[in-house]
């Protein structure tokens, strides 16, 4: 089996994880998918194979050289995202790309358009996996899956690059962000290692947001709206009223690069009771903790205006910039960098505009930057990979476990 046609066997597993779920993996399905990867590895003949209860699968390759050598992993997450269909996933492949707009489904009118995704064109004359148009396709992150099992399967079929011991990590529910909670990094027992869920061809990064959750509650009183007249709350009304007060051109759509937001990713009410989410992310931690700060803040102007408890907050922190794990550790980073060269890669440090496992796990003791996997648009149904990206970082993990030997 090659790269691709595991990929695309992957794909057709249906993983997507719930945020409305309590358990771990948050869905049942990501476990079938785990059981057959744990049958493949064993098919490979990897060593210290473990699937727990809660799906999360390790694997070893053993070393193939005498010379002390650091233990590196290599990690991906199993489930896709809970924003867009993960089911009867149809991927195609559009050979040698000429650079036009992707009809995906000419019956239902579904077109990737360069228009709207000019970065279809830096991969003109590439092979590109895309969808139907009805699912997401899956390439975060089983196209970082399937570049980890088949470099796996490169260094076994060229026992002439040396590597040390190399353990793989798969993981539920990353896209709940969950992932890393129940990571078990004394047992995963490596010096460093790498997640490959990045984007684009090339991205590194070792920096990415803090993070919290907010969630804001309203109260307020209903009565008949016939007699409501000085009596009747709405506490609709309060909570629009909140969100008009939040800096809208702090959201998502209004910022880039290293500033952060604040976000509403959902509201749900009546007249008596509202809740509104927000996530909220900055990359200092010194505007971050003035972030939650601000919220804090003006809950309780609210509630000195009402003259009431009509508004409460609870702030849950998500996780935390990597940055400081791994900057003390850089030639991480420079065996990383000096890899994608060696794959013909130009390497583009960057920081990320989210979160990955890896930050977790950095704080958790398993410094972890992120590598691309090579996927793009993910999350919706325009989510396409190249072939070739994917080639490009099946070698850069084989690179990394060369250079690491050669340290």
């Amino acid at each position: 089996m090659d790269l691709v046609e595991r990929f695309l066997k992957y794909v057709s597993f249906d993983t997507q994880s719930d945020e409305e779920a309590t358990g771990c993996p948050s869905t049942a399905k990501q476990m079938v998918f785990a059981e057959y990867l744990k049958e493949e590895l064993e098919r490979l003949g990897l060593q210290e194979i473990s699937l727990d209860e809660h799906g999360y699968l390790f694997a070893t390759l053993p070393a193939n050289t005498d010379k002390p050598v650091p233990v590196i992993g290599f990690i991906a997450h199993m489930d896709t995202s809970p924003d867009y269909s993960g089911k009867d996933v149809k991927p195609r492949i559009v050979k040698q790309y000429d650079g036009g707009d992707l009809v995906l489904s000419a019956e239902d009118n579904i077109v990737t358009s360069v228009n709207q995704f000019p970065e279809l064109l830096d991969h003109v004359g590439e092979d590109l996996i895309v969808t139907d148009g009805h699912t997401l396709l899956g390439a975060d992150d089983k196209a970082g899956i399937a570049e980890i099992v088949q470099a796996i399967v490169y260094l076994q079929e060229h026992p002439e690059i040396k590597h040390g011991k190399i353990r793989i990590g798969f993981n539920p529910d990353e896209e709940i962000g969950m992932g890393a909670h129940l990571f078990d990094v004394e047992r995963f027992g490596c010096d460093w290692a790498y997640t490959m869920d990045g984007g684009e061809v090339g991205e590194l990064e070792f920096e990415n947001f803090n993070a919290a959750s907010a969630k804001v509650v309203f109260h307020g009183l209903n009565v008949h709206p016939g007699y409501a007249k000085d009596k009747m709350v709405n506490a609709q009304y309060i909570a629009a009223e909140f969100v008009r007060e939040m800096p809208l051109e702090e959201t998502p759509e209004c910022t880039d690069g290293y500033e952060g937001f604040y976000h509403l990713t959902g509201m749900k009410g009546s007249v008596e009771h509202v809740v509104l989410n927000y996530i909220i992310r900055d990359h200092d931690r010194n505007k971050f903790e003035a972030r939650k700060a601000f919220v804090q803040e003006l809950v309780a102007r609210f509630n000195e205006k009402y003259g009431k408890q009509v508004a409460e907050v609870e702030i849950s922190d998500q996780y935390y910039n990597m940055r400081e794990m791994v900057e003390p550790r850089m030639h991480i980073i420079e065996i990383a960098q000096k890899a994608m060269e060696a794959s013909d890669v130009t390497c583009r440090i960057k920081a990320i505009r989210g979160g990955t496992d890896g930050a977790q796990l950095s704080f958790k003791g398993l410094p972890c930057p992120n590598i691309f996997a090579g996927g793009l648009n993910f999350h919706g149904r325009h989510e396409f990979v190249p072939v070739q990206s994917m080639q490009k970082a099946m070698m850069t993990i084989v690179r990394i476990a060369e250079f690491t030997a050669s340290m």
